[in-house]
């Protein structure tokens, strides 16, 4: 006998079904490997899978550089809306739905503990400290209303908490020491295939407004062109098509080697594109990991970790317990393993080198992309962080870090924060003087510039000789291929060769100053030694030419 919605108005409104369970997906949107849906399945009249739209995330923001929120671009946004609309889909196969509910998100699960008179709330474990606050929340007020809460680790491979632990209470600020600790992985679970629980059709449950997944447009977006969005659909769906197709190539997966692959190669990258994926949880850490266990095993020879694939996902587990157990990682100031250092303070260059007018077309390209695509390969990203802050600009890593947080698709807080604290040697990663080069890094790759062309087609008719360097080429040439120096296109914001022999010194003093004081820089410290390098460039200046000598 089939429930219609007012029958269902009726149980509810007498509250003769007890046993009703919520499901809340901040990530994790799949089925296979779920262990909240899973638990929350078990033993319930009544299962509500829910997930709350942010303003936080997901309101629009008129004064952004770039169509968006203020923390999230349009890609990412739509990126999520899609995984939601593969989520919903998946659960409908089962006989359930997806409720989609807008507001800040304690406030609306308060309302709907109360309203549907809720004995057990779920959900994934996060290490977010936006999330972590939002979870805590929900801990105290359920624990105030006898409502069992279910709160399982399954975005990551290994307990984070655990591993802190068993170092004394400080998380291992190497990834050899991370290893060592990490011991046996949290195994995938079975993924969930009997039928759920029969739910009410989109409507109002009590004094709760449930609707559909919204559209870009219904959340208040003016969609984009086609050419300005990424060609990398969310989902659960599409992340098992792509992790089937990657394993299927045995071969590649055996003998991965990070850092190697080709930062250029953009009609078919040259990694599995699962980071967004594993991002919104779409694609299980765990279910991967496995997955790549399985090809080892049956494979005669394999590459090993820090390099291989399965060592990719260590690192991942490394930085997200690094970022679990750091107060203030976001951050350079009261951060205690970041180096203080006295970045510029320079909004012109930041915008340059954010909107692709820096006058280095590798850096360009690469910008491009990532506002396009919302993704980029992990070599170019290396480069555009080093040029912004320790190759050439000399730019703070936290601005660098906001562009990344807000135009990646698999923007991720502890994974894109550790990253820019290691590509500006603030901490992790301290050779400053091994620095990436705007010019040759990307021409031993791509020698003939089909990146750049691709991405910048300004200058597509740019002869190969002159395509990492235009600035170089006569008048002639430039004029030949409709691309002015300077009027077209932009001279270089930095010589490069000078710039970052400039930045070299400054990281020698900021290095020199944390060892001096012991790692307890005061914000006079800084704001002094900033001064100092400011004038150590006038020309002439003793302490300069001391210095170059220094670094040689």
């Amino acid at each position: 006998m089939t429930t219609s919605f007012q029958d269902y108005q009726e149980l509810y409104q007498t509250k003769l079904i007890p046993l009703r369970h919520i499901v809340e997906f901040e990530k994790g949107l799949r089925l296979h490997d779920n262990p909240a849906l899973e638990y929350a399945a078990k033993g319930s009249d009544r299962l509500f899978p829910v997930f709350v739209i942010d303003p936080h995330y997901m309101e629009p923001d008129p004064n952004a550089f770039s169509p968006g929120s203020k923390r999230a671009g349009l890609n990412r946004i739509r990126f999520l809306l899609e995984s939601l609309v593969d989520l919903d889909l998946n659960l409908q196969k089962l006989g359930s739905r997806l409720l989609v509910l807008k507001g800040e998100p304690s406030e609306v699960l308060f309302r709907c503990l109360k309203e549907w008179s809720i004995k057990k709330l779920c959900f994934e474990f996060d290490t977010d400290p936006y999330y972590q606050a939002l979870d805590d929340k929900m801990k105290k007020y359920a624990a105030g209303g006898g409502i069992e809460i279910f709160s399982p680790v399954s975005h990551t491979i290994f307990n984070p908490a655990d591993i802190i632990q068993k170092n004394g209470g400080r998380p291992p600020l190497s990834y050899q020491s991370f290893v060592k600790l990490a011991g046996e992985p949290l195994w995938a679970s079975s993924p969930i295939s009997t039928e759920l629980n029969w739910l009410p059709p989109v409507g109002n449950v009590g004094n709760c407004p449930i609707s559909e997944v919204p559209s870009i447009n219904e959340l208040g977006y003016e969609d984009t062109q086609e050419d300005e969005r990424t060609p990398f659909k969310g989902g659960e769906s599409e992340a098992l098509r792509r992790l089937r197709e990657s394993i299927s190539n045995k071969e590649w997966v055996a003998n991965f080697e990070k850092p190697k692959g080709d930062p250029s190669a953009f009609i078919k990258p040259a990694t599995t594109v699962l980071s967004p994926y594993l991002k919104f949880g779409c694609l299980s850490s765990r279910y991967f990991y496995q997955c790549i266990l399985e090809v080892q095993r049956n494979s005669k020879r394999h590459t090993s970790p820090p390099v291989s694939l399965l060592g990719q996902l260590l690192w991942r587990e490394f930085f997200y317990t690094v970022a679990f157990g750091t107060p203030n990682f976001d951050q350079m100031k009261d951060n205690r393993i970041c180096k203080q250092i006295p970045w510029k303070d320079d909004d012109e260059l930041l915008s340059a080198w954010r909107d692709a007018r820096t006058g280095f077309p590798w850096i360009d390209a690469i910008m491009v992309q990532l506002r396009k695509w919302g993704w980029v390969h992990h070599l170019a990203r290396h480069c555009v962080a080093c040029f912004l802050t320790r190759g050439d600009l000399f730019v703070h890593w936290e601005k660098g870090r906001d562009v990344f947080e807000r135009l990646l698709i698999d923007s991720d807080w502890a994974i894109n924060n550790a990253n820019w604290l290691w590509l500006s040697c603030s901490s992790f990663f301290y050779q400053y003087n091994r620095i990436y080069s705007p010019i040759s890094f990307g021409k031993k790759y791509d020698p003939n510039g089909n990146y750049i062309r691709h991405f910048l087609p300004i200058l597509r008719d740019m002869p190969k000789e002159y395509i990492y360097e235009p600035w170089t080429a006569p008048l002639s040439i430039q004029v030949k291929a409709k691309c002015i120096i300077g009027k077209d296109y932009p001279n270089p914001v930095v010589a490069h060769d000078i710039a970052s022999k400039e930045c070299r010194q400054r990281l020698y003093e900021a290095y020199e100053l944390n060892k001096r004081l012991n790692g307890k820089v005061s914000d006079e410290d800084l704001k002094s030694l900033g001064r100092k390098l400011e004038e150590d460039k006038r020309p002439g200046s003793k302490s300069k030419r001391l210095k170059q000598t220094l670094i040689g």
